[in-house]
């Protein structure tokens, strides 16, 4: 159930010059936390993606791709239903066996990491830091009594810390979004992980290891607008 703390505001995503940004109220187009994140990539992480491709197979890739992103998708609609519901159900996956496989790893993520979350601010949260970037977090609330910027994430298999960066660095980003936004102080980020498999994952970033992930999504920013803009 949604605590209603700050005036969230929806906002629209519409293409520019062949690209999708956010236009934010006071009518600027904004490029995505994500689009950022993946024009400044580092060249071995483009090179190993490259390669995956090649070894799996360009067709095999992009099945594999296409899955887990609807498997993401609808993994992401149950936590919705939950969160936005004043019973704290999900609602019925039917005799969909997809639709079941997705009910079951938001279930491990209710069970295991929202369980931890004393309130829910906001769920699909549109963010700007005005005039310079925008973007949709999954969830703001109150983790183990914490102010925090969290997200739900599916994946094929498990990961090692050191694998996802990219996640804390989007965290810090919207983090530092919502603190511009509404003046809070938030400093840490949590996301929660579930495998098609079922194992539950969870990572917390916060204190000096978030201050390092936000001065990395700061350089960042600097490179997109120096390279790109």
């Amino acid at each position: 159930m949604i605590t209603e703390k700050y005036p969230y505001q929806e906002l629209k995503k519409k293409s520019f010059e062949g690209s999708r940004k956010y236009v934010t109220p006071d009518g600027h187009k904004l490029p995505s936390v994500t689009t950022i994140l993946s024009a400044t990539a580092s060249e071995e992480k483009k090179a190993a993606l490259q390669n995956w491709r090649k070894r799996v197979g360009y067709a095999k890739a992009q099945e594999i791709t296409t899955e887990a992103a609807g498997r993401g998708t609808r993994m992401h609609k149950w936590l919705e239903n939950y969160v936005l519901s004043d019973t704290g159900d999900m609602g019925q996956y039917g005799s969909n066996p997809y639709s079941k496989q997705s009910h079951i790893m938001a279930q491990e993520i209710i069970d295991k990491g929202l369980v931890n979350c004393q309130e829910f601010w906001g769920t699909e949260v549109s963010l700007y830091f005005p005039q310079i970037y925008a973007g949709t977090t999954d969830l703001v609330g109150l983790h183990n009594g914490d102010e925090a910027i969290m997200d739900h994430k599916q994946t094929n298999r498990p990961k090692k810390r050191e694998w996802i960066d990219d996640y804390f660095i989007q965290l810090a980003a919207y983090a530092d979004a919502h603190n511009e936004l509404y003046g809070t102080n938030i400093k840490k980020g949590v996301v929660f992980m579930c495998s098609k498999d079922f194992e539950y994952q969870e990572f917390v970033v916060e204190g000096n290891e978030f201050d390092k992930y936000h001065q990395q999504w700061l350089k960042k920013l600097e490179e997109y607008y120096t390279k790109y803009i």
